[in-house]
């Protein structure tokens, strides 16, 4: 009987930290991070894989010498987000002549992030600012305060299929996969070691159900396109794969189990939600009906299952659900608030809202407390109320599925803070 590995992983990221870095194996270094640096050596000079944010480049730097100084010959970067590509100028500037090689739509993804960094900024702040102004306060500790700026480079090698790469009789493999966070992810094969690296091909942890929509804003991914890139890892038959997140993965028979769980729960879902579709049944019961069989169960901890069925849905159909004709249309149904509100009365709305919470009812209540404290943000009652709903709420998302839900309880915790009259602000890489 299989047991899901990702009950025993953590989920969330973390920013790297001065001395959290360790030896895989007699030639591989991980610094972990907002996503996690590799360090290959070989006799001819280094590999570095991913290099951090910006501002984590040189805690990364100062972790990865502590084991090697050689110098870098090779960046390999496994996809064009942030935490990704931030600190190449940096490792750049102490390694001359490194060549940094990425997939072909390296390019085309970083331009897409740039075009919205202060949408996204924004929009990611209620889950990163405090572990940031954390992570700042401790960088400050050990004397690191003038923080190194985020790059956007521009990799020097970039590759549509395969590249070779071989470097002190290391031989290297650079395979695209297009996965669940990027269309420019790539995987780096060992074929001698039987070694595969995989940045964050399947999501943020492993083991976990592709976050297909991002609540912090991004275009839809593909269900198919992840479940082909599971597909191209399972082909290598690996015994190690060296994720973007966390500790290595273990075991040829570990790694097959994992992937073809989340190749096969991805078919399953993407299956059901077509026939569903097909079939005329709604969104939200679709949302509420489709679960997965327990011999591909994967974990939740990022995305969720009912959010990945609205973004397949949506991936296919679109944002028109042809239930109002006022989705055709550009008024909201927030207008109309004040009117209810004057129809029905604040108390009679937050009295309802109070006996749905009482049934554990926690949806249904907040939609009615969203009509008061959108007409009248300060109410009391409704704002207290609103407070409970969002704890229990909290409560059940932090005994989902074994791990919890890293985006949901920060989204959670964050609208607690502001109903209690906290304050938030964007991000600055």
């Amino acid at each position: 009987m299989r047991e899901p590995l990702y009950r025993q992983r953590p989920v969330g990221p973390e920013a790297a930290a001065f001395g959290r870095c360790q030896r895989i194996n007699d030639f591989i270094v991980m610094s972990e991070g907002n996503s996690n640096v590799y360090l290959i050596e070989t006799p001819a000079g280094n590999i570095l894989v991913n290099s951090g944010m910006g501002f984590e480049a040189p805690v990364h730097a100062h972790n990865l010498a502590q084991f090697s100084e050689a110098p870098i010959r090779h960046l390999v970067l496994t996809q064009g987000h942030v935490d990704h590509v931030g600190g190449v100028q940096y490792f750049r500037e102490r390694n001359p002549g490194l060549r940094c090689i990425a997939q072909a739509g390296n390019a085309e993804h970083q331009a897409y992030d740039a075009r919205l960094q202060a949408f996204r900024a924004a929009r990611s702040a209620f889950r990163f600012q405090q572990a940031f102004v954390e992570t700042f306060r401790q960088y400050a500790e050990a004397g690191y305060t003038d923080l190194n700026a985020q790059d956007s480079p521009t990799p020097d090698i970039t590759f549509s299929e395969r590249h070779t790469l071989s470097l002190g009789g290391l031989e290297i493999e650079l395979i695209a996969a297009p996965g669940a966070e990027t269309n420019d992810s790539l995987v780096i094969w060992l074929p001698q070691q039987r070694i595969v690296l995989t940045g964050n091909l399947f999501g943020c942890p492993f083991g976990h159900f592709p976050n297909l929509v991002t609540i912090r804003g991004d275009r839809y991914r593909d269900a198919l396109t992840c479940a082909a890139a599971a597909q191209t890892v399972l082909d290598l038959n690996a015994d190690l794969l060296l994720y973007g997140h966390h500790a290595p993965v273990e075991g040829a028979e570990v790694i097959r189990s994992e992937i073809t769980a989340y190749r096969d729960a991805i078919h399953h879902v993407h299956d059901a939600v077509v026939a569903g579709m097909n079939a005329g049944i709604p969104l939200h019961q679709l949302q509420q009906d489709i679960t997965l069989p327990q011999e591909c169960e994967v974990g939740q901890g990022y995305g969720k299952l009912n959010w990945s069925i609205r973004a397949i849905w949506e991936h296919y159909a679109g944002w028109f659900k042809h239930e109002s004709t006022t989705e055709l249309y550009s008024v909201p149904a927030t207008a109309i608030y004040a009117d209810l509100l004057q129809l029905a009365g604040a108390d009679a709305l937050v009295t309802r809202a109070g006996e749905k919470a009482s049934r554990g009812e926690y949806e249904e209540a907040l939609h009615l407390l969203d009509i008061v404290l959108g007409a009248d943000a300060g109410h009391p009652a409704a704002t207290e109320l609103a407070i409970v709903v969002h704890e229990h709420l909290l409560r059940d998302a932090r005994a989902f599925c074994h791990t919890g839900n890293f985006w949901l309880e920060g989204w959670l915790e964050h609208q607690i803070r502001l109903l209690r009259g906290g304050n938030n602000s964007p991000l600055s890489y």
